[in-house]
């Protein structure tokens, strides 16, 4: 656990208690902080209770007094598509609202500044490839021997790393949620994968989606590591530029022309440029772990922050190469006579469904589950990769309409599909789940019905 010294001897009040609102309050609570706790769930309350924090229902006007400050927790939305209730008390009241990842910042900032050699942060946000991006900084990062620590977004929340030692490396996945309301966001590093239209209700529409994502570049001005793909990205790189900043273009697709040092990868072959000539070069289609465009930019995203940590590019080659990929994120589950399968679960929408369809051909293609708005229609220049779809749950019918005469078939569930890609794929063909929906009407979560395919893929397969 990371202590919060900085709020020793104040009162705040943290609404959500479910992963990152416990460990805020717990570490809050050893920093010396009075700490009231809030929830509209029984059992996350009686928990918090049961290790001795002060319930207080923060629905009351009087349950206010002596509160310093109101921590929520990211699913919470503080002004769209409206301030929460409790949210908008602590506006009237003047209180001020902020989050773990900004007290996180603080602390590190307050408690460690004098420390020899202290911490620094490389934090990832954008749209699509922050996980894989995070999980594959930190491999590298421990593959070539350094103190480092890795949460946020992923794995652990931020209080629940531990202090840090002397010239240790926090790397941390920020969603918008997150980098929206942090009143600090002060990292070493900085890195800005990509952008698509997510989470607009919350935001306020794609200016507000963002702007969020901006401040984690705008409010202290780290060395920034930014993707060009979209124009959102060449933006941020002017503006960042314009105020001072250190920054790194990285392109999978757009020439970065006018440009003195940048990171460029064409067919797959990554190449650093400075003043014109090649500095190092990576041929990204080495690694079996990391398919398709998508991850490539995520690979040039965490070698260009690793050659800013002076770090070799042979070396950082042979880190990449060791990197095993991460769960449920375009993960090669086997190979068997030929046939290669793979699990993308997390491909919940048909965006992220993408990237992973323009990775492979020959696709036997799972896909369905809880339709998003627009269901597959935005696919369609990828059908031509897809040798036949099958379809399960709630979005079935709708998808077949999609398909019209592009082969598919109404599986209803992974086992049934799994059995009929059996008797059909061919050595060269991939098996691929990227259910371009939510998992709800089926599993609990992407990551139940990721596994449930692995299982039955091994079964099914033999894999």
């Amino acid at each position: 656990m990371l202590p919060i010294y900085h709020l020793r001897d104040q009162s705040i009040a943290i609404f959500g208690l479910g992963r990152s609102g416990m460990a805020t309050a717990r570490a809050a609570a050893k920093g010396g902080a009075r700490v009231i706790v809030y929830d509209g769930n029984e059992a996350s309350v009686e928990l918090a209770v049961s290790e001795g924090f002060e319930y207080r229902d923060l629905a009351k006007d009087g349950s206010w007094e002596g509160v310093d400050q109101l921590i929520v927790s990211p699913g919470i939305p503080h002004l769209y598509p409206e301030s929460h209730p409790i949210i908008a008390k602590a506006i009237d009241k003047a209180v001020a609202v902020d989050n773990d990842i900004s007290l996180f910042f603080k602390e590190l900032s307050e408690s460690y500044i004098s420390m020899e050699n202290p911490p620094r942060v490389i934090a990832i946000t954008g749209s699509n490839g922050k996980s894989t991006t995070t999980a594959l900084a930190y491999h590298c990062l421990n593959e070539l021997g350094l103190r480092v620590q890795m949460g946020g977004n992923i794995g652990r929340g931020v209080f629940d790393l531990d202090p840090p030692k002397a010239n240790e490396i926090y790397v941390i996945e920020l969603s918008s949620y997150q980098t929206e309301l942090a009143l600090q966001l002060s990292p070493d590093i900085a890195i800005f994968t990509n952008i698509s239209p997510d989470h607009l209700d919350r935001h306020g529409g794609m200016g507000g989606y963002f702007a969020a994502k901006s401040r984690l570049f705008t409010q202290s001005l780290p060395r920034a590591i930014i993707g060009i793909e979209e124009t959102e990205g060449r933006f941020l790189e002017a503006q960042l530029r314009a105020m001072g900043a250190r920054v790194q273009a990285v392109s999978i697709g757009v020439k970065p022309v006018g440009r003195t040092h940048f990171y460029h990868v064409k067919k797959g072959q990554l190449a650093e440029w400075n003043k014109g000539r090649q500095a190092a070069s990576v041929d990204l289609r080495n690694f079996s772990s990391l398919p398709g465009a998508h991850n490539w930019q995520n690979a040039a995203c965490v070698f260009a922050t690793l050659r800013s940590l002076n770090l070799a590019p042979k070396a950082i080659e042979a880190a990449m190469a060791s990197f095993p990929g991460l769960a449920h994120r375009c993960q090669i589950v086997g190979e068997i006579d030929g046939i290669k399968i793979v699990n993308d679960s997390k491909a919940t929408n048909a965006d992220a469904a993408w990237q992973s369809l323009s990775a492979f051909n020959n696709i036997h293609w799972i896909a369905g589950g809880v339709p998003k708005e627009g269901g597959i229609a935005p696919l369609k220049p990828l059908f031509d990769r897809i040798a036949k779809s099958y379809l399960i749950g709630e979005a079935a019918v709708e998808f077949g309409a999609t398909l019209l005469d592009h082969p598919h078939e109404i599986s209803g569930d992974l086992e049934t599909a799994l059995k009929s890609i059996k008797s059909q794929a061919k050595s060269g063909d991939v098996v691929l789940l990227a259910p371009a929906c939510a998992s709800f009407d089926q599993y609990p979560n992407f990551e139940k019905r990721g596994d449930a395919y692995i299982s039955l893929a091994k079964s099914v397969f033999g894999v």
